[in-house]
Order: C-alpha cells, then sequence, then structure tokens
C-alpha cells in the first residue's frame, strides 16, 4: 500500500519536483506514510503501544511492601506516596505496591532494603529500635498526648535527626506517615486500670522499649510479627494485643477480642522508609522529590485516618466490643514510670520533645 500511495503522490506532485528537491526529504516522507483513514488509525494505534511500551520499559520500577492489607491507611500513603512520585518524575519512575506482608514482615522488609534487596517499604515505628537505638524514644509510653504534639516533634528537629540516625544503618527515613495511638484489646475483661492487666498475655511489637512497658504493668509480653499475631490471636495463645483503632477496624479484631480500652499508650508512627544506597543513588533533584512526596503523602494519609477514626470505632462497638474510652490513665503512666528509669539514655530525647510540646 505505501509503495502505490507512494506511487500516486509522486505522480501528481511532479510538478513540484524541484520544489520537494529544494525542501529536502521531510515532505516526502510524509507523503510516504499517508495510508487510508483505516490503516492510518491502525498506525497510530500501534505506534501509541509502541510510545507506551517504551514508557514502560524506561521508568524506573520500584518496590514497596507493607504488612497490611489494602484497606489499611498505609495503603493510603503508599498509593499517594506513588502518585506524587511518577507525576513528579514525569513517570520516569514507578512504585508498586506489595502489601498483605507479600515481601516479609516488617524486620524482614528493613534487613532486605539494608541488603538492597527491596526498594522501599512503610514500617512501623516498633522494630526501628533494631536499626538505631535513639529511634527507641519514639516507644517510651505515653510520651505524647495528641496528634498534635506527635506532629510539632516529628516534622520539625527533633524528627528529621532521627530519621538521620537510621542512614548509619542502610536506610533512609523520608517523612512520618501515622499508625496512630494504640489501645488495648483483649479477649478476657474489660481494662479499667494498669492493675487490670496483671497477668494477661499480650502481643507486642518486635520491640524492646515495647516489651518493657508492658512488663511493667503486669503483662506477659509476647513481641511478634503482625502475620503471627493474627494466627495467634484467632487461636487464642495470646489473650489479647495493642494497636490503633484504624487496625482494630481494619482487621476486624472484634472476631477474635471482645473488649477494647483506649489508653493511648503510645503514638506509632508509620515511617516511609528507603534503601540508603537507592536514595544516594539519585541526583539531588530527585532525591527532593522523592522526600516531598513522602512528607505529602505522610500528611494525606494523616487526614484520612482522622477522618476515618470515628466510624471505626462505632464499628467496633456494632460489631459486639465492650470499648472503654475513659480508663485511669494515671495508673497506666504510674506504672511505666520504671521504663523511663531503665531507658534513661532517652533522657535528653524526652526533655527537648517535652519542651517542643511546652512551647506550642
Amino acid at each position: 500500500m505505501k509503495k502505490n500511495v507512494r506511487f500516486v503522490a509522486l505522480a501528481l506532485s511532479a510538478v513540484m519536483m524541484m520544489s520537494l528537491v529544494g525542501c529536502g526529504g521531510k515532505e516526502a516522507e510524509d507523503s510516504q506514510t499517508q495510508e487510508t483513514p483505516a490503516a492510518a488509525d491502525e498506525n497510530s494505534e500501534a505506534e501509541g503501544s509502541d510510545e507506551g511500551a517504551a514508557e514502560a520499559t524506561d521508568a524506573t520500577v520500584l518496590q514497596l511492601g507493607t504488612t497490611v492489607n489494602e484497606q489499611d491507611s498505609f495503603q493510603v500513603a503508599a498509593e499517594k506516596f506513588a502518585e506524587l512520585v511518577a507525576e513528579r518524575t514525569n513517570g520516569a519512575y514507578k512504585i508498586e505496591i506489595y502489601p498483605n506482608g507479600t515481601l516479609g514482615g516488617e524486620r524482614d522488609m528493613l534487613e532486605s532494603m539494608q541488603m538492597d534487596t527491596l526498594d522501599m517499604a512503610i514500617v512501623t515505628s516498633g522494630p526501628f529500635i533494631n536499626f538505631s537505638d535513639a529511634m527507641g524514644v519514639l516507644d517510651m509510653p505515653y510520651l505524647f498526648g495528641s496528634n498534635e504534639e506527635a506532629y510539632a516533634v516529628l516534622d520539625g528537629e527533633i524528627g528529621r535527626e532521627l530519621l538521620d540516625t537510621l542512614e548509619d544503618s542502610g536506610l533512609k527515613g523520608l517523612a512520618y506517615a501515622e499508625r496512630g495511638f494504640r489501645n488495648l484489646t483483649n479477649n478476657v475483661k474489660p481494662i479499667q486500670s494498669a492493675a487490670d492487666l496483671n497477668g494477661l498475655k499480650l502481643r507486642v511489637m518486635e520491640n524492646d522499649v515495647y516489651t518493657a512497658s508492658f512488663k511493667a504493668m503486669g503483662v506477659n509480653a509476647d513481641p511478634m510479627a503482625w502475620a503471627d499475631a493474627l494466627t495467634a490471636l484467632q487461636q487464642g495463645t495470646v489473650d489479647g494485643q495493642e494497636n490503633p483503632i484504624n487496625v482494630i477496624y481494619s482487621y476486624k479484631l472484634w472476631e477474635s477480642q471482645k473488649y477494647a480500652t483506649l489508653d493511648r499508650h503510645s503514638y506509632s508512627t508509620a515511617i516511609i522508609t528507603m534503601s540508603a544506597n537507592l536514595f544516594n543513588s539519585l541526583d539531588a533533584e530527585t532525591q527532593q522529590i522523592f522526600l516531598d512526596a513522602a512528607q505529602e503523602a505522610a500528611e494525606f494519609e494523616r487526614a484520612w485516618v482522622a477522618e476515618q477514626e470515628a466510624d471505626q470505632l462505632q464499628a467496633m462497638k456494632d460489631n459486639g466490643m465492650e470499648v472503654i474510652e475513659d480508663p485511669d490513665l494515671d495508673s497506666f503512666k504510674e506504672a511505666v514510670q520504671p521504663v523511663y528509669e531503665q531507658y534513661s539514655q532517652y533522657a535528653d530525647y524526652v526533655s527537648r520533645i517535652q519542651e517542643v510540646i511546652a512551647g506550642m
């Protein structure tokens, strides 16, 4: 077809031969590519497909893992982050999200990023103490009294300073998204005060500060990965666990837990984390894009969590959970004071955090 059309085109333009020669080959090339409308459409589609394939091939694909399901706030943060990075790098970077622990537990993923076998993850604050001792200060019990207090610290100088301590372990903390204030659930009895916890076996995060905090309250604390915790709760090998409202809701923990106590013992972050080697391989402009996108995604996710929490709490009640919303917080705070003495290495950070809060 191309030869026939080219012949017709040349014949019709014979009188303009000198003009064509004078203008070079572009118009000749244009005439060679003219076909019937149907054929032109087919060519256009093929070219579009080729361009799409080229873009997909050219894009650097990064894998981002989480241990939670697609209804969780981590997924909200991950999707927003991926959207912003793709948009601001003009498609040069594509982030693929792997939820449900597909790429391993939280500590597994952090170790994978150290070894450069995983690009990125969103990980709760708990496991980070295993990679930077300084990060443990964020897990001190009853450190923050409100979300606003937590944001003032995390989005400021102290928060960035703590993230930077991860670089010695081959990790790059980009921003603090939110897991939220953690609360107690169990299937034995309502918890009104710290004394009621005595003897209960609770799953806690794999974190020494968490373990020490619950032992101080008389709990038989059992650190384990979240995937293992779900099985333990279903089988009744632990009495309960501690997590924010959005996790209790997302995983329908009312199916294995009858009681919830909103003691807000710890504000848990969700750190958008990257392999340090990968981050350092990026040019300065792209690094800033990733940092800014992570911060915006974190703030977007925090707002989403706040919007959802009231409805999620009501759903817990509607599904039969007995919720203690006003426990004796003074009894809990008093019980964990030995933890502050045990972890005196955080005294300076605790003092600085309290100064930021006092200045709000």
